[in-house]
């Protein structure tokens, strides 16, 4: 946000959780964002999410690489039109070790090869609960990027959905990634802020693109 008295820095959460503001540069984040409207076109596009106890996920969602559902991967979109996943882009994944090179300050491990993009997209009073991202079998640290509107970002602990947990405000173009003894943390949105992203994006709500290493190997999804 242009005019602040403090500018935001890079920022250790809780261990292996490191938040990096303005990652992301204006071009960047415009490129990244008509790619994820190419991804969010049919087929396995944009969706609804239903969990199994009859629950509708507020963020809508579209997958690359591998199909997430709960709670589990598949190769098609299951809950969707059942098409195929769309491919991850080598660029996407790239990117994410380029993220996590930043935020840890090392090269990333030659295991951290990311293969599974989740885009979350955010509307009016959407918001995520609670939860773990746990059906991966890597351990790899989990790399978050934000367009559009910024949110409340709740990270917590790894034993309860409840205290003691952060919130960190993300921004358009921020970057957060958590790993180590932090990869297991419940984490979610509580909260976007409507009309706080940048008005030469030309976005109206929010996006999440979240980058895992599944681990799955051939067959396992």
């Amino acid at each position: 946000m242009d005019g602040e008295l403090f500018p935001r820095e890079r920022a250790v959460i809780a261990p292996g959780a490191v938040h990096v503001p303005d990652w992301l540069g204006e071009g960047r984040q415009r490129e990244l964002l008509e790619a994820c409207r190419e991804w969010a076109r049919p087929p396995a596009g944009l969706r609804t999410v239903r969990t199994p106890g009859g629950g509708v996920m507020t963020a809508r969602q579209v997958c690359l690489g591998l199909h997430w559902y709960p709670y589990g991967y598949a190769r098609t979109a299951v809950d969707g039109d059942g098409a195929p996943v769309k491919p991850m882009p080598h660029w996407l994944a790239g990117l994410g070790r380029e993220a996590l090179a930043a935020a840890y300050g090392r090269a990333p491990d030659p295991g951290e090869v990311y293969d599974i993009a989740l885009v979350n997209f955010y509307e009016g009073d959407a918001r995520m609960g609670m939860h773990r991202d746990a059906e991966e079998k890597s351990g790899a640290p989990v790399v978050s990027l934000s367009l559009g509107d910024s949110c409340v970002f709740r990270f917590g602990n790894t034993a309860s959905r409840g205290r003691p947990y952060r919130d960190v405000e993300l921004r358009s173009g921020d970057l957060f990634v958590f790993g180590d003894s932090s990869r297991l943390a419940y984490h979610g949105v509580p909260k976007v802020l409507p009309g706080t992203g940048p008005q030469g994006l030309g976005l109206t709500g929010r996006l999440n693109i979240t980058l895992r290493v599944g681990g799955l190997g051939p067959g396992r999804a």
